[in-house]
């Protein structure tokens, strides 16, 4: 694997082997692995759902979702990939599908998570993370991003829509409860930053990509080292996007506003 140079780290690997040095973030992080079809036909046999990803890649691209279900007639297994969907009568037949419709490098086999849903839709939530004036990290802009119904991905780029948390979530959580999460969200991105610039003290912002499931249990599906600032502009305190855009330009990380 290719050291990353600069602010931007590719490789979901090296930044997933990166927050798991850090026993608090392990619990948060989908079990992962390098795929090959041991790893796979493994890890579907322990979470029957997996998430399978080239290593480097963005805005969802090649992401892949990969099933085993057990029935009647036996076991079947199917993947999706962009709208379409296929089945097998055995691991071996779709393993070999996989790897003919997969990108040419490498990929990641990740625990699927059953993400809540908002209108029969998965979400995610992206939290946006950037050091300040003092070089600290502060958590500057949360967002959801619902996956387009007939794709697997969230991404906005993939046909995702951004929106604000508080409707997706008040469906499960009540009142005050909703900000007391939000600001359980914005602590889970801020420690995953904190705990990746250790190991890559250069990046100054990071996209984390934070699935919840059926327990409320926030899981860091993602960590992105170059985060679209502009999704934020979909909300409608735009307080959040003027201040996440103030510190990307501060950062260097988008041009600076004209006068």
């Amino acid at each position: 694997m290719k050291k990353a140079k600069g602010i931007h780290v590719m490789s979901k690997w090296t930044k997933t082997k990166a927050l798991l040095r850090h026993k608090e973030m392990q619990p948060l992080v989908p079990e992962t692995r390098l795929m090959n079809a041991d790893s796979l036909r493994r890890m579907l046999r322990r979470y029957s759902m997996v998430y399978i990803k080239p290593v480097s890649g963005s805005f969802g691209n090649g992401v892949m979702r990969v099933e085993q279900k057990g029935g009647a007639r036996g076991t079947v297994y199917t993947y999706q990939h962009e709208q379409k969907k296929r089945s097998f009568p055995s691991f071996d037949a779709m393993y070999r599908s996989i790897m003919k419709h997969k990108r040419k490098r490498p990929y990641l086999a990740q625990k699927g998570i059953r993400l809540l849903k908002h209108r029969g839709r998965s979400f995610d939530i992206r939290v946006m993370v950037q050091r300040n004036s003092g070089k600290q990290w502060e958590t500057t802009g949360i967002i959801g991003r619902v996956a387009h119904p007939a794709k697997i991905i969230t991404n906005y780029h993939g046909g995702g829509t951004p929106m604000d948390i508080r409707p997706l979530l008040t469906p499960w959580l009540k009142g005050d409860k909703v900000a007391a999460y939000e600001r359980r969200l914005a602590k889970v991105g801020k420690n995953a930053a904190v705990a990746l610039s250790h190991k890559y003290p250069r990046i100054n912002m990071v996209g984390a990509d934070i699935g919840v499931d059926s327990e409320l249990k926030p899981w860091i599906i993602e960590l992105n080292t170059n985060p679209d600032p502009y999704i934020f502009r979909h909300l409608k305190d735009r307080s959040v996007y003027r201040k996440v855009l103030h510190y990307a330009r501060k950062l260097g990380r988008i041009p600076a506003k004209k006068r």
